[in-house]
């Protein structure tokens, strides 16, 4: 039997960001206080994402050694537009607060790149595999030191796949207490267009970085009061260790949900009266949330893992810009940070355990209602740590991502989308990540963590409803 593949780090180097560009925000502060919706990610782990290119659409790759020239310069180029990105995570112990501090933009160091190599699988193996490889996947990333502050924001790494095929894989880690997802993909978006030469990356809006836009009541004090919360031990930050070491005991897989199933499930949750005469129809994001939490739920329940009586959850993050109804004036569609809350959705398994389609409608009905009200008032779950902190973790799916985000659309850095890209740190059991699937047309990419014996189960219950 051949050993498992393992990556081998070639460099371990640094990226200097130039100054700003002059069409940017050259008055733009040095540093930014954190507001009490990024100081809650401080202790958690970071978002890392690895994208997959084997050259099958859009061209082939160029030499290794062109791909990492390319992508090193390119990522300076967008860093300097991106300010938070090159700076670090700092604790201000003179008043309690953390902030990123840019101050030292410029200087040789400012954003960390690895180059690696793997000999032992190639593209069209990582991006074929249906269930992960979570050993390989978790080196295609880097790996940011947030143990303590002050910590870098981001990292990015590029690796040589090996075999028969080949391939390239691009990695980024980047701190959630500075980008949320809307703003991790915009700057991988302005990274592939500045690296394929596309000069109308440079000509967009400025983006903002300003926290002062994010105007919680009493926001210094509050952002203090999470910080001593969450972090009570700043400047040390220590991840917990079960959120690391317990993802490699998970199964993980990829569902592709083709836009005319997409349709199909719907059109059931209509039919079953999943909705008011008065709603409108079910977002994708309803629809295929409901059906993950239907099959967490039965597959969970399948195993006496979940009893009938119990209480059974699903969580989500809304996006707070441009809603007036969390923030007066609203924040701006161009803001770069994290400006998103919680949303907790509940019902009791027995109906989500209906025969035919009504567990699904129950679910819709549950999750629509949770959407409904926090358009009404979004901030109502901004703690949200608090919110699913008084909650059975074990019978919670956990939704993150968008059916919006534009996986493979904007991840083109010259050499043709991503044959595969899947979000590494997924942390729990029950996590559910979306992006728009790969061809665009409305397709949705789902990929999903379970504990091993539940995903066979889960698997069977969720593609039931798409055929």
């Amino acid at each position: 039997m051949a050993p498992p593949p393992s990556v081998t780090v070639i460099e371990d180097g640094r990226v200097a960001v130039p100054p700003p560009p002059a069409s940017g925000d050259v008055s733009a502060p040095a540093q930014f206080k954190l507001t009490a919706l990024d100081a809650q990610w401080i202790p958690l782990p970071l978002i890392q994402r690895v994208l997959v290119f084997d050259g099958g659409e859009g061209g082939a790759i160029p030499p290794f050694e062109d791909v990492v020239a390319s992508l090193r310069a390119s990522l300076a180029e967008t860093v300097a537009r991106l300010l938070p990105l090159a700076g670090r995570i700092v604790h201000l112990p003179e008043t309690g607060e953390a902030a990123i501090d840019c101050s030292e933009r410029g200087v040789a160091g400012d954003v960390r790149f690895v180059v690696a190599e793997c000999d032992g699988a190639d593209a069209a193996r990582v991006a074929g595999d249906v269930d992960h490889d979570v050993a390989l996947m978790e080196q295609l990333a880097p790996v940011l030191d947030a143990d303590a502050l002050p910590a870098e924001t981001m990292a990015a790494q590029v690796t040589r796949l090996g075999g028969g095929g080949g391939g390239v894989a691009v990695g980024v880690a980047l701190h959630h207490a500075v980008v949320d997802g809307r703003s991790v993909w915009r700057f991988i978006e302005a990274w592939a267009a500045c690296c394929r030469g596309d000069d109308a990356w440079s000509a967009a809006p400025a983006p903002a970085f300003d926290r002062a836009a994010v105007a919680l009541p009493d926001g210094e004090e509050l952002a203090r009061d999470v910080l001593r919360k969450y972090a009570p031990n700043l400047p040390v930050t220590t991840v917990p260790q079960f959120l690391v070491k317990g993802r490699l005991k998970h199964s993980r897989r990829t569902f592709t949900v083709a836009a005319a199933q997409m349709l199909r499930l719907k059109q059931r949750i209509i039919a079953g009266g999943g909705l008011t005469a008065s709603a409108s129809p079910p977002s994708g994001f309803v629809a295929l949330a409901s059906l993950a939490w239907v099959s967490f739920v039965r597959s969970k329940h399948a195993t006496g893992a979940i009893a009938a009586d119990d209480e059974v959850y699903l969580f989500f993050f809304i996006d707070c810009r441009g809603r007036r109804a969390a923030f007066d004036p609203p924040v701006g569609e161009g803001f770069f940070g994290t400006c998103i809350s919680g949303c907790l959705a509940r019902a009791t398994a027995r109906d989500l355990l209906s025969s035919d389609d009504g567990g699904l409608v129950a679910a819709a009905k549950a999750v629509q209602e949770e959407v409904r009200r926090a358009a009404e008032d979004p901030l109502a779950g901004w703690e949200w740590m608090a919110l699913v902190g008084r909650i059975a973790l074990d019978r919670l799916v956990n939704m993150s991502g968008s059916t919006r985000f534009p996986a493979y659309e904007a991840a083109d850095f010259g050499w043709g989308s991503p044959s595969r890209t899947e979000l590494v740190t997924m942390n729990h059991s029950g996590q559910v990540v979306l992006v728009a699937a790969k061809g665009g047309g409305g397709g949705v990419q789902a990929s999903v963590s379970l504990h091993p014996e539940h995903m066979d189960k889960f698997k069977s219950h969720f593609e039931s409803y798409l055929g």
